[in-house]
């Protein structure tokens, strides 16, 4: 039968029942379990992380367990838990200087930015760099204020999770972002065109090609998607279109 708890027990509350050289094997667990835990980060990607840094997210994960275990159990000493917080606090403070001294040291621990879009087009090999898909690209663009596909120069998505948007001095036709078809309360979707100006435009990734790519059905050389559609002109530039004519 367990003993019951003595409410304000000093021994047990900052040193419980473990002798002086297990606080050293907190400093190993630690460590060890730190390092790890910072691998999987690591390999989750900017997707996981969103909009903190790797040893930001880390940081907040290690500090939430450490000291909400030291609040709710009374087993667990407050020496120990103090132990594991300097440990990760220190830890972070030391990863936080490598990376503020060596651009190696940032590109191991927080990765690299990962193009997305480069001159109007998706890059689907990219996209499956950070376990993305073709339409969560095309909302983080549409939530970023991009419209059209044909907006874009390019867009990289950053080892934090941010998005950075370049877009085109001159805007041209392009794949649009805009997602009737997608909304569950959205009219019906119109009836597009499927080339104009004798161009068409995958519907994933949004590659140009010509049109005669749809009489002979072959896929996108660049997602291997078989959906074809016109490109459009963004909004704003309809001045632009001059005598574009559609093939249906």
């Amino acid at each position: 039968m367990d003993q019951p708890v003595i409410p304000f027990d000093l021994a047990r509350m900052f040193l419980g029942e473990h002798p002086p050289l297990f606080y050293a094997e907190i400093l190993v667990r630690t460590v060890l379990v730190y390092v790890y835990a910072l691998l999987m980060i690591r390999w989750i990607g900017g997707r996981g992380v969103a909009q903190l840094s790797m040893v930001e997210f880390l940081l907040v994960i290690a500090l939430g367990s450490a000291v909400g275990d030291a609040m709710f159990y009374p087993d667990v000493p407050l020496l120990a838990a103090m132990a594991v917080i300097t440990v990760v606090v220190g830890l972070n403070k030391v990863l936080d200087r490598l990376i503020v001294r060596f651009d190696g040291a940032k590109r191991i621990i927080d990765g690299r930015p990962v193009a997305l879009v480069l001159d109007g087009r998706i890059l689907p090999e990219a996209a499956s760099q950070r376990d993305l898909g073709l339409a969560e690209i095309k909302a983080m663009l549409r939530l970023a204020g991009v419209g059209n596909l044909g907006e874009l120069r390019a867009a990289y998505l950053e080892a934090g999770g941010g998005l950075s948007v370049f877009r085109r001095s001159q805007v041209q036709p392009g794949l649009s972002l805009l997602p009737p078809e997608h909304l569950v309360n959205g009219p019906p979707p119109p009836a597009k065109a499927l080339a104009m100006d004798g161009q068409t435009c995958c519907a994933m990734c949004g590659a140009s090609a010509g049109a005669q790519i749809i009489a002979t059905r072959a896929p996108c050389p660049e997602c291997g998607n078989r959906m074809w559609q016109a490109p459009e002109w963004p909004e704003g530039a309809e001045s632009a279109q001059g005598g574009a004519k559609p093939m249906e």
